[in-house]
Formats: C-alpha cells, structure tokens, sequence
C-alpha cells in the first residue's frame, strides 16, 4: 500500500470547503467523479460507521476516526461494501486500516486542501488520476457564489 498526497488551494473560507466536502447536498457532486451517483452514509461523528457507496450500493465499509469541524477529518477503510452487504472477510483485509485524511489549512481568505490517501497497488494508478480531478470540482463548487 502507498500512501499518496494530493492537495489544492481554494478561494473560499475552510467553513466554506468543509461543506462541500461533507454536505449530503454537494458530497455527492464533488465523488461523481470517482463514480456517477457516490453517495455516503455517515452521520460524521468520531466512531461512526461510513458506508462510501456507488450507485449499484457498491464500495466501502469505513470508520470516522476524527472530524475536527473546518480543519481535519480523518476516515479508516475497513473493508468492502458489495450489493449493500459489508464485507470486512480476509478477501477485503487488503484495505482494512488504510487511512484518508482531509486537513484544511486556512492562509488569508484561502484554504489548503490536502488529502493524504492510503492506495492499494491495484488502485494507485487510478487515485493518482482521479484525486486532481475531484480536488479541482471541490474548487469549482467552494468558489461558486
């Protein structure tokens, strides 16, 4: 597993970028981009469960590990999600206690998004490829007035 850093500077405030992040409104605008209909189901809080879902309920079983509100949230990968059924068996054990971390550093009337993200082997290429992507859409909708 390789642990990977992407990260974007926004024209808006961190409370600004923080919604879009974790907003059931725009979560689902800016994770289109890793999949058409991503969808998450989370109530957010530290020790919660979070389904990372596609439209087909296909994805991740995952844990929020922190959310310190407008500057850090960090997400632990437990295992698969396939048709709705988690799935955290040996056949998921690659991605079980990879980490996604999401700080926000404020710097005048901008903020730095940084995502540090654990990969799998099997996923870095597409996560390299996909990540800027899905920055670059959280930039569009955080400036968007």
């Amino acid at each position: 597993m390789k642990n990977k850093i992407f990260s974007i500077i926004i024209h808006a405030p961190c409370e600004r970028v923080w919604e879009i992040l974790w907003s059931n409104r725009t979560y689902p605008k800016w994770t289109s981009i890793f999949s058409e209909g991503s969808r998450v189901e989370t109530d957010w809080k530290e020790g919660s469960t979070a389904l990372f879902l596609n439209a087909e309920n296909n994805g991740m079983v995952s844990r929020i590990v922190a959310n310190k509100p407008y500057s850090f949230m960090s997400i632990e990968h437990l295992g698969y999600v396939t048709n709705g059924v988690e799935d955290k068996s040996k056949s998921a054990l690659e991605w079980k206690g990879a980490m996604e971390n999401y700080t926000l550093i404020q710097i005048e009337e901008k903020t730095n998004l940084i995502v540090e993200m654990d990969i799998t082997d099997e996923y870095l290429e597409y996560f390299s490829k996909t990540w800027p992507k899905a920055l670059e859409k959280v930039k569009k909708l955080a400036e968007e007035h």
